[in-house]
C-alpha cells in the first residue's frame, strides 16, 4: 500500500505488532502521559488463543501504559478493562464486539479495531492524552459545523503500523468524534482499522493507499485531508446526503 514506507521492503507481521520499547522509548512514554489530568477508561476486548498474536502483544502495550502513566488521587490515569471472548460473551455481544483485538475509548465513540502498533502508538497516545486534559485541538469554526450535524456519522480510517501519515489522519478523526460528544449531538464514531489484521475490510474498499478515510461506508479521502475543515465539510456533506435519502424513504 502506498503511504508506507518506500524503498524499505515491508517488515514481517510479527516485526510490526512486536512491542519491544528500548529503556529510552519507555522514558520518553512516562514523560508523555505525565501530562494526563484525568483518569481515561481504556476497554480492551481480547481472546486467549494463541492463534491471536496481536491480542497478546496489544495487552502487553496497554499494561506497560497503565504503569508508565501517572497517579491521580490514588488511581492510574489510564484504567485498563480487559475482557477476553472465551469468558465475557455477553459484553461482546452486548457492545457489539465482533473482533479481537479492539480497543474501545470513550464508551465506543472511538474504536480501534486491531492493534494500534507502529506508527499508530503515536496517535494512540495522543489520543489517550487528550481525552484525559479535555483538549481535543479543534478550531471553534470547526466545532459550529458540529454543532449543527443531525445525522449519525460513521468514520473509517484504515490504517498500517508502517504508514507515517496514518497517525494524523486517525488523531484527527478521533478529535472529531470526541468533540461531537461535547459540541455536538454525539453523533459522530470513529474506528481506526489497521488494514493487515482485518483485510475483508480493507479489501471491501480496495484500500489501495493509506490513510484512507471512509464516511459512511464511502471513501471520502485516500491521504491525510490537508485540513480539519475538508474533513468537517465533507461529513457535513455525506450527513446531507444520507438525511436526504431518508426524507425520501419516508415521501
Amino acid at each position: 500500500m502506498s503511504g508506507e514506507r518506500h524503498g524499505n521492503a515491508i517488515p514481517s507481521f510479527e516485526e510490526m505488532f512486536t512491542i519491544n520499547f528500548a529503556n529510552e522509548d519507555i522514558e520518553a512514554l512516562r514523560e508523555a502521559l505525565s501530562d494526563m489530568q484525568s483518569v481515561v477508561k481504556v476497554e480492551a476486548y481480547l481472546s486467549k488463543d494463541e492463534s491471536c498474536y496481536t491480542c497478546f502483544q496489544t495487552l502487553k502495550l496497554l499494561k506497560i501504559l497503565r504503569e508508565l502513566s501517572p497517579s491521580l488521587n490514588g488511581r492510574k490515569a489510564i484504567e485498563l478493562e480487559i475482557y477476553y471472548v472465551e469468558e465475557h460473551k455477553d459484553v461482546f455481544l452486548k457492545r457489539g464486539i465482533y473482533r479481537v483485538p479492539t480497543i474501545r475509548l470513550l464508551n465506543g465513540y472511538i474504536t480501534y479495531l486491531g492493534m494500534p502498533a507502529g506508527e499508530e502508538i503515536k496517535a494512540f497516545i495522543e489520543t489517550l492524552i487528550r481525552l484525559s486534559n479535555g483538549d481535543h485541538g479543534l478550531s471553534s469554526r470547526a466545532l459550529k459545523a458540529l454543532q449543527d450535524l443531525e445525522h449519525d456519522i460513521l468514520l473509517e480510517v484504515i490504517v498500517t503500523p508502517i504508514c507515517p501519515y496514518c497517525p494524523y489522519a486517525a488523531l484527527l478523526a478521533n478529535m472529531v468524534a470526541y468533540a461531537s460528544t461535547i459540541y455536538g449531538t454525539s453523533s459522530i464514531r470513529s474506528v481506526v482499522i489497521e488494514a493487515y489484521e482485518n483485510p475483508d475490510i480493507a479489501d471491501k474498499y480496495g484500500i489501495t493507499v493509506v490513510p484512507t478515510i471512509v464516511i459512511n461506508g464511502h471513501v471520502a479521502f485516500m491521504g491525510y485531508p490537508p485540513n480539519e475543515m475538508q474533513l468537517i465539510d465533507a461529513i457535513l456533506r455525506y450527513a446531507k446526503r444520507q438525511n436526504k435519502a431518508d426524507v425520501e424513504i419516508e415521501s
